[in-house]
């Protein structure tokens, strides 16, 4: 049985980890592959066909947590304990995924008799100790009446980034709870020995308004991430990316004095390696292509000869973006953005990356016009948009090895402005290939300082 600390309007966790308010759904994911033994039977539940209109929240069936990630963002909202519906498949392992219905944004506890839990380091849920109402206001003190929901029969006691849901225990008491009654103040006559159902831990002061806090400075573990992504373009198509970064500046003194850090990279198509390098930072991994899959569909006669030497790309993950160089000139001529939705193959790897990419519309009688695709854009609304490619699509089949197979599906390819637009089944965008000659001379920059 797990034995963790509940921080209101912070985090859920113990000694070696926690759930903080405002991680990234990576982190929260390391922490249960790191804790694999301990923590078993994690359900993934997010919505298939609509990934952004439900919270994706990650279930510790075991323990009794739900982990609330906001749906855009995909940060940590909030902690709760409570009952959700499941719909959709799932496998089996460590971590199963499921559909789900609507939810909050919280850290749930739904089930108190599977965890033990304290505050200030002093238990106020455990084998030997109910979590009765005697114990709650023992453990957090006083706080405001609480609020009765008479369609599930229960009332809310809240306190700042932390919320407990107590069951009456007969239809009975219920017109003791309604608002009309005592001056609205009949929540003081909580029945003794009620003990609490579910318990929220959320960022904000009101569980119905929560929303996922900024990342902590704790959980940028020196890593860099992007705000926003802006697609470059010139008047052939696009020219490069503008990242707007975020990481934990940290001087000579405790992490206690860190500050975040908001400055501003470009990286063009011809850029060297050692630019981006200089621009970015060290990739998280670099991979080197052992074959293009792609190369059939070249019009290049010469593209059954095989190469000497391969292309590579620079992983960076936690900016969502990968960098394709060519293995001759060592200069860029790709960018690949990643949405990080639930339900790719590739879902997890990536931070979601943000991007903005300006679309040329070209109407009869009017010049061109811009309009802006972003990460949430349906591929229904980009072809309204430039109209539909003239090409089928390439099919893309992703697997693991030949013998297995994707639980996910295929996923289509249509090629536009010299742009390849990766789209699911549920037709959101999967990722964008962004491709161009090689610029022949270097930039001039101006000074990127912080």
């Amino acid at each position: 049985m797990l034995d963790l600390e509940v921080v209101p309007e912070r985090s859920l966790g113990n000694e070696q980890w926690e759930f903080a308010l405002g991680m990234p759904l990576a982190q929260a994911v390391a922490i249960l592959q790191k804790h694999c033994r301990i923590i078993k039977n994690v359900q993934v539940l997010y919505s298939e066909q609509s990934p952004l209109s439900h919270d994706l929240i990650l279930n510790l069936t075991q323990d009794g947590i739900k982990l609330l990630f906001d749906a855009f963002n995909q940060r940590l909202k909030e902690t709760t304990q409570k009952d959700y519906g499941e719909i959709g498949s799932s496998h089996r392992g460590a971590v199963e995924t499921n559909s789900t219905g609507t939810h909050e944004d919280v850290i749930e506890v739904y089930d108190l008799t599977k965890v033990k839990l304290k505050y200030c380091g002093v238990h106020f849920n455990s084998q030997a100790i109910a979590p009765t109402i005697e114990q709650i206001d023992q453990s957090f003190g006083a706080t405001h009446p609480g609020v009765y929901n008479s369609a599930e029969q229960l009332f809310h006691l809240n306190f700042r980034g932390l919320s407990f849901s107590f069951q009456l225990d007969s239809w009975i008491e219920a017109p003791k709870y309604e608002p009309n009654f005592a001056h609205g103040l009949a929540s003081l006559q909580i029945p003794h020995g009620a003990t609490v159902k579910r318990m929220y831990i959320y960022s904000g002061n009101s569980l119905q308004d929560t929303k996922a806090p900024v990342m902590p400075l704790s959980c940028f573990l020196g890593n860099v991430y992007a705000e926003s992504v802006d697609v470059l373009r010139d008047g052939t198509g696009p020219s490069g990316l503008r990242l707007r970064l975020l990481a934990a500046g940290c001087g000579p003194g405790l992490l206690a004095d860190a500050k975040m850090r908001v400055f501003e990279r470009s990286v063009y198509f011809g850029d060297s390696c050692q630019d981006v390098l200089s621009m970015l930072g060290s990739p998280h991994k670099v991979f080197y292509k052992s074959e293009d899959k792609m190369k059939i569909h070249s019009p290049s006669p010469h593209k059954q000869v095989p190469s000497k030497c391969n292309d590579y790309f620079f992983n960076y993950f936690t900016l969502g973006v990968d960098i394709l160089f060519d293995a001759n000139t060592h200069k860029v001529k790709k960018f690949v953005l990643h949405t990080n939705y639930p339900g790719h193959y590739n879902f997890n790897i990536y931070h979601r990356c943000e991007f903005k990419i300006p679309l040329t519309i070209k109407r009869e009688n009017t010049d061109g016009q811009t309009e802006t695709c972003t990460t949430y854009s349906k591929w229904d609304n980009i072809q309204e948009l430039l109209g539909h490619p003239v090409e089928k699509p390439v099919v893309l089949h992703r697997s693991s090895s030949p013998n297995n197979t994707n639980p996910f599906g295929s996923t289509f390819c249509f090629g536009l402005q010299r742009m390849i637009f990766e789209v699911m089944q549920n037709n959101h965008i999967a990722s964008v290939t962004l491709y161009g000659p090689p610029r022949p001379g270097a930039h001039l920059r101006t000074a990127e300082l912080p």
